[in-house]
C-alpha cells in the first residue's frame, strides 16, 4: 500500500471516529424518578422511557427510569436537580408548591411543573384475616407497615394517623418495609396489616391477597371525612370490585392522581418530545399496564394538575388543539 493511500485511509478512520464521538456527545440524557419496582410508577417510568428512546429525533434522547422511594423523594430530587422528571402524587404536588410539610423546611418549590397525570392513586390497606382488623380504627395496637420514609405512601398514611390522633407508638410495630417486601412479611405473619398508596390493579396488593388469607380494609369514618374536607388535595376514591380475589364490592378510601412532574430547569424540547412520544402512542401506552386502560388525553392534561404546565408540554398540547 502506497503512502498516499495509507494516509487517506487513516484520515477516513479519524473522521469516522470524530463523527461517532460527536454523535455520542450530542446525545441528550433524561432521568425519570419512579417508585418501588412492584408499583405502577416504576412501570410508568419504564414505559415512557421505552417510547422516548424509540423516538426518531436528533440529537437522540436516552431515557432511564430508576426505582426510587417514591413521590416525596422524587420531588426533592427534582428540586436538587438530580432528576429531570419524576412521578409524584397530586397531593404532594400541591404541598410542594405551597411549602407545606413535608416540604416546609426550604419553603415553596415554585419551580415545580406538571407534564400530565395518569391513574388514580388510592390509599390501600390490606389486613390478615386472623388479625381481627375490620376498620381503620382496628389498626391501633397492631403490627402495621406504615411505609418507607420519603415515600408518598408514608406521607399520606401520616396524615391519616394525624387525623386519628395517632403516633408510631400506637402500633405494636410500625414497619417501614419497601413495597416489594410487604407481601412476604404479611404472609410470614410478621405484620398484621400493610398500607400502600398505589394505582390498581397492583402486583404488590395482588401478591399480598394471594400469599395469605387477607382482606382490603375500608379507609372511612368521621375522621377521614374531616380530612377530606380540610385537605382539598385528597378526594374520596374506591378500589373497584373484581380486581382481586375475594374483593366482590368496591372498597372506599382516599386518593389522588399520579402526576409526571418536571421543573422550570427541565429542557422544554425534551419535555415536548416526551409528551409527543406518549400521546402519539397513547393506545400502545395504555396496554402496558392495566391501571392505564381507562386513560383519556383530555383528562391527563388537566385532572390532578395543581402545578402549572411545563412549557414543553403546553407547546405540544396547543399544537394538538387541546388547550
Amino acid at each position: 500500500m502506497n503512502q498516499s493511500i495509507r494516509i487517506g485511509l487513516l484520515g477516513c478512520a479519524l473522521a469516522g471516529s470524530l463523527a461517532a464521538t460527536t454523535a455520542v456527545a450530542q446525545e441528550r440524557f433524561v432521568t425519570i424518578g419512579t417508585g418501588g419496582q412492584t408499583g405502577v410508577y416504576y412501570t410508568a417510568g419504564q414505559s415512557v422511557c421505552r417510547l422516548l428512546n424509540r423516538a426518531e429525533v436528533q440529537p437522540a434522547i436516552k431515557c432511564n427510569a430508576p426505582s426510587t422511594a417514591g413521590s416525596v423523594t422524587n420531588i426533592v430530587s427534582l428540586h436538587n436537580g438530580e432528576y429531570e422528571l419524576g412521578f409524584i402524587q397530586s397531593d404532594h404536588q400541591h404541598k410542594a408548591l405551597q411549602g407545606l410539610a413535608p416540604f416546609d423546611k426550604d419553603g415553596p418549590i415554585d419551580e415545580l411543573r406538571a407534564v400530565f397525570s395518569l391513574q388514580t392513586e388510592i390509599l390501600t390497606v390490606v389486613a390478615r384475616a386472623d388479625s381481627s382488623i375490620e376498620t381503620v380504627d382496628d389498626l391501633k395496637g397492631k403490627r402495621v407497615n406504615i411505609g418507607v420514609p420519603g415515600s408518598g405512601s408514608r406521607d399520606t398514611f401520616d396524615e391519616v394517623m394525624k387525623a386519628k390522633g395517632w403516633s408510631n407508638a400506637d402500633f405494636a410495630l410500625a414497619g417501614e418495609l419497601k413495597p416489594a417486601e410487604m407481601a412476604s412479611a404479611l404472609g410470614d405473619n410478621n405484620l398484621d396489616a400493610i398500607t400502600y398508596v398505589v394505582g390498581h390493579p397492583s402486583g404488590a396488593i395482588q401478591e399480598a391477597l394471594t400469599n395469605v388469607e387477607a382482606r382490603l380494609i375500608p379507609v372511612s369514618g368521621a375522621e377521614i371525612e374531616k380530612l377530606l374536607q380540610s385537605a382539598s388535595y385528597y378526594t374520596a376514591a374506591e378500589i373497584p370490585a373484581g380486581l382481586y380475589p375475594g374483593v366482590d364490592s368496591a372498597v372506599p378510601s382516599i386518593g389522588g392522581k399520579a402526576v409526571l412532574a418536571a421543573t422550570t430547569k427541565t429542557d422544554p424540547e425534551i419535555v415536548y418530545q416526551l409528551v409527543k412520544a406518549v400521546f402519539d402512542n397513547l393506545e400502545r401506552f395504555k396496554r402496558l399496564h392495566p391501571a392505564f386502560a381507562d386513560l383519556e388525553a383530555k383528562d391527563m392534561i388537566r385532572v390532578g394538575l395543581t402545578a402549572p404546565l411545563h412549557e414543553g408540554a403546553e407547546r405540544f398540547y396547543k399544537e394538538k388543539g387541546w388547550l
